[in-house]
């Protein structure tokens, strides 16, 4: 397992839902592309619905993880993109995606509206970073 430091710098607010800095040490850093809400044969899932999209596309998440031999632990970096965002969605996605970090530090974390994906049904997009040995 890669050497994972979760820094809570003073001057910063603690916020439990991501870490400010994650200062990682392994063998490999994997690169994983936006993931949006379609399942393997690559029909939309919870059209309309940001927390079901946002738990298809952390799924999507893992299966990439998978393939790459890590895990959700290994990921020290994600950036999430959404469609038309409001202040009072974040907590709907927060909760459908902190499921997936249940138990352990979050990652590094950047939330940014945006006006449009690449499918117009996509209402979220979530990239990641992970280190793994």
């Amino acid at each position: 397992m890669p050497k994972l430091d979760h820094l809570r710098p003073s001057g910063l607010h603690h916020n439990p839902a991501y870490s400010h800095v994650v200062t990682a040490s392994g063998a490999r850093t994997i690169y994983i592309s936006g993931q949006v809400s379609v399942d393997e044969e690559g029909r939309i899932v919870g059209e309309g619905d940001i927390a079901a999209q946002t738990t298809q596309v952390m799924q999507n998440l893992g299966h990439a993880l998978k393939a790459a031999g890590a895990t959700y632990a290994n990921i020290v970096k994600i950036t999430t993109f959404v469609v038309g965002y409001k202040p009072e969605l974040r907590p709907i996605i927060g909760k459908a995606r902190s499921v997936f970090f249940e138990g352990m530090e979050p990652p590094a974390s950047t939330l940014v509206g945006v006006s449009a994906l690449a499918a117009p049904e996509w209402l979220i997009e979530i990239e990641a970073i992970a280190v793994a040995d």
